[in-house]
């Protein structure tokens, strides 16, 4: 949980293959920037011999996953704000990193991690 404005640290997203690091997040606040999440960091592939991409998964309340694709054999920057546009600021979000292993293949996650918005922020 935070308090919007202020930008937050949270752990490596992980999953095998590929990785969101030196992650940050901030809850922008209602009348700016849609009272989004926003979340940047890095998307690194971790196994450039794969031959898989990988890519991040955001979404914010009940609506579907947000996806933004990384690069193979490299790492990418990220900064993205995702909102509801029907809400005057965003209170929950979800983020992980998933590797693309392929029509036949599922993918590898990391678990989800889970943000609320502290009331009054």
């Amino acid at each position: 949980m935070a308090a919007a404005d202020s930008w937050h640290e949270v752990a490596d997203f992980k999953a095998k293959g590929a990785r969101f690091e030196k992650a940050r997040y901030r809850w922008e606040p209602a009348g700016a920037q849609h009272g989004a999440f926003h979340i940047k960091g890095q998307l690194r592939d971790m196994d450039i011999n794969d031959n898989h991409n990988l890519y991040l998964q955001v979404k914010v309340h009940g609506y579907g996953w947000n996806r933004f694709d990384g690069v193979q054999k490299k790492t990418v920057w990220i900064d993205k704000i995702i909102y509801d546009g029907a809400a005057r600021y965003t209170t929950d979000a979800a983020v992980r990193v998933c590797l693309n292993r392929g029509s036949l293949h599922p993918d590898n996650c990391s678990p989800t991690k889970r943000f609320q918005r502290l009331p009054g922020s």
